[in-house]
């Protein structure tokens, strides 16, 4: 792994590297497994994901659609695990939140052609925010998604790589 010091701190993979180190740690910290049973395996990969994608989507910033509704969805999740009685919900929607600036996001459903709607579809399911973009916006924050995806899965393999002799 590359020596942080070397690193442009102002770069993605510095930014992504250095917050999910620390939520690592934070990890660690919290009170250690006590078996190994798959539950508690579970467990703990849901906080490395959770982590993993909580780091990305910070990294990012709220430039991306797809950032705003990931940490969006973290915050709301993580809300509904602290009080989950109050039944009392935020003032703001999943909208407004994703919403930056009126021409940057559309809900027009307009497609060019009848094969893509279905494609289109599931692309919307599988990126964050992605069921209120439209086409054009749907393609260009699905290539940010997939750059931030592939970075995060280069900088996780030389983080094991690293600690794993």
């Amino acid at each position: 792994m590359n020596n942080p010091h070397h690193l442009n701190p102002t770069s993605l993979k510095s930014r992504f590297t250095t917050r999910f180190l620390r939520a690592l740690t934070k990890i660690r910290a919290q009170k250690p497994i006590s078996s190994s049973s798959p539950t508690e395996i579970f467990r703990r990969y849901r906080r490395i994901k959770v982590a993993a994608d909580k780091s990305m989507a910070y990294s990012v910033r709220s430039r991306r659609i797809w950032s705003r509704a990931m940490l969006w969805k973290l915050r709301s999740r993580s809300y509904r695990r602290q009080d989950p009685c109050s039944g009392r919900r935020s003032g703001k929607t999943n909208q407004a939140i994703m919403k930056k600036s009126s021409n940057e996001n559309t809900t027009t459903r307009r497609e060019d052609g009848v094969g893509f709607v279905e494609e289109a579809d599931e692309l919307r399911q599988l990126v964050p925010g992605g069921e209120t973009m439209n086409l054009c916006n749907l393609l260009d924050e699905t290539a940010h998604y997939i750059k931030c995806l592939t970075t995060q899965v280069q900088e996780m393999k030389k983080i094991a790589d690293f600690y794993s002799f």
